[in-house]
C-alpha cells in the first residue's frame, strides 16, 4: 500500500523527511528517493538528517556518489547515483557493502534496483506544472 503525502513548501518537504526519520525504528533502513531534477529528494534528506542533528553537514553528493554523516549514535549514508553509467560502477565501488554499516538514502535509486536488498522503503516524488512549490510523495515499504 502506498501512502501519498503532499507537501507545499520546502520547509513542509523537511518536515516530511525529519518525520520518517523519526519513525524509522532500524537504523540499516534503506530509502530510495525517485523523481525529476528539482523535485525535492536533497531538501527531503536536509529534513531527515536534521532529526540528527546532522542537517548543517549536507551536499549533494553528485559528484561523489556518496556521503557520509554520522552522529554518535547513527552513521547515514547519501548516495546519488545518477551519474552512474549501469550498475556495474555501484557495485565496484562497494555500494551494497554500505547497506549493512548504517541508513541508505539513494538518490535515483530506480537505476541501482537490482542491487537493492528485499526491503527497503521507496518514495517517489512529483511535483506539479502549476505549482512550483507542490510535492506529492508516494511513499511504500518493499
Amino acid at each position: 500500500m502506498k501512502l501519498r503525502v503532499v507537501t507545499h513548501s520546502e520547509k513542509e518537504t523537511k518536515e516530511l523527511g525529519r518525520k520518517i526519520a523519526e519513525n524509522i525504528k532500524n537504523t540499516r533502513k534503506i530509502i530510495v528517493l525517485n523523481g525529476e531534477l528539482g523535485a525535492g529528494k536533497t531538501k527531503f534528506t536536509e529534513g531527515f538528517l536534521s532529526y540528527y542533528g546532522l542537517e548543517k553537514e549536507i551536499s549533494s553528493p553528485t559528484f561523489t556518489i556518496v556521503n557520509e554523516y554520522e552522529n554518535e549514535k547513527t552513521k547515514i549514508y547519501h548516495f546519488d547515483v545518477y551519474r552512474l553509467l549501469d550498475i556495474d560502477e555501484f557495485y565496484a565501488i562497494g555500494g551494497e557493502e554500505y547497506f549493512e554499516k548504517g541508513i541508505c538514502i539513494i538518490e535515483w535509486g530506480e537505476i541501482i534496483k537490482e542491487a537493492l536488498p528485499n526491503h527497503y522503503i521507496q518514495i517517489d516524488i512529483e511535483s506539479e506544472e502549476d505549482n512550483e512549490d507542490k510535492r506529492i510523495f508516494y511513499i511504500e515499504e518493499k
